[in-house]
This record gives structure tokens, sequence and C-alpha cells, in this order.
């Protein structure tokens, strides 16, 4: 089975080259690696202690960014190498502050593993969630490498549980250990002989409530919220975050009949040139992009539309209502956590069922599933126009996230259990 997988992965290898021509994600996918051992080489010494976190894209990273951040202070003398498999997650935190290293993930080849090794040399691994790579995993196993699973997530669909899957169960006793998100994670990984495993919640959580503690303001969004130049009073604040096509159509109806007390913040997922424009052309009011902003009077726009990145998190600070894209599309809605951190209700739209947060906060009424344009006027009128039913709905999701942290210290308390054992050299 391992010699099938070897020449599959080196066929993809093949494929994805030839595919790099015509896409453009492809082509950062495979031209990122191509200088991916000199830079290794070149920031990575043979005397260097080096602690490996691997994260398939953005939202992994954000996931494990609580993690890196302790180790980081535990661990003070080691380097911290950071691998992204996926474009979407390098091209947007390459320059991330934490690693002192990040490069993309070399291709799951029997010489590129060695070879990345060879160079890297870690004493500790920590695969983020997901991503199971066979080679990687195996020669982590002979090197005798500590390799742990965070945040990890289990489905019965995945190749582990199936009749077929010995050769992907093999590769996870490399695993020292198993920090899983939830009691059907661990009953299923148990349900193969696993019994190294720890239901320590999902570290998002941790990453959210951190954000509470730092600076949040943006002078810009404060004169754009405001109702007077005084900036003693503020508009009702609807923020859109991370919105898709089918979200802006469904929201432009609405904010075109809105009244004129309301605004509106829009940081759409894509913020290429064509789909801003796309998306202001759905709006009739009057609008005002972030790249404007040195120019415009903010305050007199009532449609406040985010082409840029990296910000959004702060802008949710200044919502009075939240709405979440992703949820009219595949694989469904996006981060929640973080409006909900700061007791904000939201809403998203109809898929949300792989997602446990969103999932738990629909439950328990903090958030509200629509899939349709009527249920969408619905709720944001009843969010509007009763207070009582906002700040209710705010606090159960302030209180769902407060609730749900701590996964951080319980991984950082096993591995320090450990490593006073066995001595990090």
């Amino acid at each position: 089975m391992l010699f099938l997988y070897n020449i599959v992965t080196l066929l993809i290898s093949q494929i994805v080259k030839l595919a790099a021509i015509f896409n453009p994600k492809m082509k950062l996918f495979v031209n990122g690696r191509k200088d991916v051992f000199s830079i290794l080489k070149s920031k990575i010494q043979p005397h260097d202690k080096v602690i490996w976190f691997h994260a398939a894209s953005l939202g992994e990273y954000e996931q494990g960014l609580p993690v890196m951040e302790e180790i980081k202070k535990r661990f003070p003398d080691h380097n911290i190498l950071l691998t992204f498999f996926s474009p979407s997650g390098y091209e947007v935190r390459k320059n991330n502050p934490i690693a002192d290293v990040t490069v993309y993930l070399p291709l799951d080849t029997q010489s590129n593993v060695r070879y990345f090794l060879d160079i890297t040399h870690p004493e500790m691994v920590f695969f983020i969630k997901y991503e199971f790579w066979p080679n990687y995993l195996n020669e982590l196993k002979k090197r005798q490498v500590s390799t742990y699973l965070i945040s990890g997530i289990f489905r019965k669909k995945q190749a582990f549980f199936k009749w077929y899957g010995g050769f992907y169960r093999k590769a996870l006793k490399t695993f020292d250990h198993f920090f899983v998100q939830n009691d059907s994670s661990k009953q299923l990984i148990q349900s193969i002989g696993f019994t190294n495993v720890t239901v320590s919640g999902d570290t998002r959580f941790d990453r959210v409530t951190a954000i509470l503690e730092r600076n949040n303001s943006l002078d810009f969004i404060e004169d754009f919220v405001s109702l007077d130049s005084s900036r003693n009073h503020k508009a009702t604040t609807i923020v859109i975050g991370s919105s898709w096509p089918k979200d802006e159509e469904l929201l432009a109806n609405y904010i075109n009949q809105s009244s004129d007390n309301v605004k509106f913040i829009i940081a759409p997922h894509n913020i290429k040139k064509e789909q801003i424009a796309t998306l202001r052309a759905l709006i009739t009011k009057k609008t005002v992009l972030f790249s404007e902003k040195e120019s415009k009077q903010l305050s007199d726009y009532p449609v406040f539309i985010i082409d840029t990145i990296g910000i959004l998190t702060k802008i949710y600070s200044y919502a009075d209502i939240a709405y979440v894209g992703g949820g009219f599309g595949n694989p469904g809605v996006h981060n929640i956590l973080e409006p909900a951190t700061f007791g904000i209700p939201i809403i998203i739209g109809p898929n949300y069922s792989h997602f446990a947060e969103a999932t738990a906060l629909v439950q328990s009424e903090g958030c509200i599933a629509v899939k349709n344009q009527s249920e969408l006027t619905d709720s944001l009128n009843l969010l509007l126009h009763n207070l009582d039913e906002r700040l209710e709905k705010g606090h159960i999701c302030e209180t769902f996230v407060q609730m749900n942290k701590g996964a951080t210290q319980t991984i950082l308390n096993y591995i320090l259990t450990t490593k006073q054992h066995t001595a990090i050299s």
C-alpha cells in the first residue's frame, strides 16, 4: 500500500505542475515550494533546536496560534518552524511574528521527507486539527520524534475507520498523544485501538478570548459609525464578515431598503477589484471603500466596504449585530467565534453542520441560521428593533466562548509534564 501511495504522490506532483500553468493558485502552490530546502538550510543550522508546527491553511494556523505562542514562551531557546500546505494559508501568514521560519510543506514523497527532516531535525512536532501525511509520520516515528495532534477532529467517514484504512491507521501510531476537540472524536479514535487521547477542546476559543485583551480600536471605524463629529453618538452597526456573492446578494437587498440610522460594514471574503465592483453595484446606497477612506468623510456614508485584509476581528468589536458569510456555500460558514467573543448576536446561512461551534450556538439560540431572503430580513429586523433580544443572544455567544476556553493550557500541562521526565535537550 505504501508503494502505491508513493507512486500516486509522484504522479500528483507532476499533475500539479501542469495545472500551475493554467491556475494561479496552483502556480503559487508549485512556485512556493521551489526554494523551500534552500530557505531551510539558510535559516536552520545543525546545532539549532527546532519545534515544528504544521497547518493545512489559515484556519488551522489560527487554531494552533495559542499553542505556538505558549510553546515559544516556554522554550525560548528553540526555533519555531511553521509549515503550510495551502497557498491560502502561507500567502497570508508567511510574515507572521511567531515563527522563526515559515515555509510551504514539501510534498509527501520519501526523498522530500528525509531531506526535510535531515535539515530541520525537530525535537517536537505539532500537527494542527488534521493533515495526516504517511511518509512524514512514518519517518518521524523512525526518528523517535515526539509528535502531537492538537485540536484534532475525527469523523466516521475518514479512511481510518473504514475496512480499507489499515495503511492510514498505521500512520496514526506516530502520535505520542491526540488532543481532540470533542467526545465523539475520542470515541472514534479509541474504537481503533488508541488510548493516548485527551478531550482538550478547541484552541480557537483561547485564540478569540485573547483578542479581548488587546487594543481593538480603529479610528476610521469610529469615524464611520459616529452620527456626529464628537463621536458621542454611534449608529446601530451591522458588520458583515467574510461574505460571498450569495450572502451579498441577499444582504444588498436588505441594505437597500434599510433605515438611514443603521450603518453597514462589509468585509468580503474575496477582495479582488472585480468582486468589489460587483458588490458595490448591488447596493443603491452610498458606499465608501477602505482604499478611499483618506479622501472621504466616512460619517457621511451608510455602507463601508473593507477592500483589505487583516482587520475584520477588530471591526467586529464595533458591531451591534454580525452576519458571518459562507453559509450559503460549501464547505460552509466562516469563523463565528470572533464576533461571538465580543458578545454579539450572529446570523449565518444554512450550511453550518460541519462546524461544532456554529451548531452549538444555533442550538443555544445565540446564533440564527437563515435559509432565504425572508428569513434574513426577519432576523435582522428582530435584532435591530428588539434590544432585549439582541442583548440576550449576544450574552449567550459571549458566555459560550468563555466556557469553552482552556484547551491550550490542557495541552501545555501535558507537554510540560512529559518533558519533565524526558527533558528536551
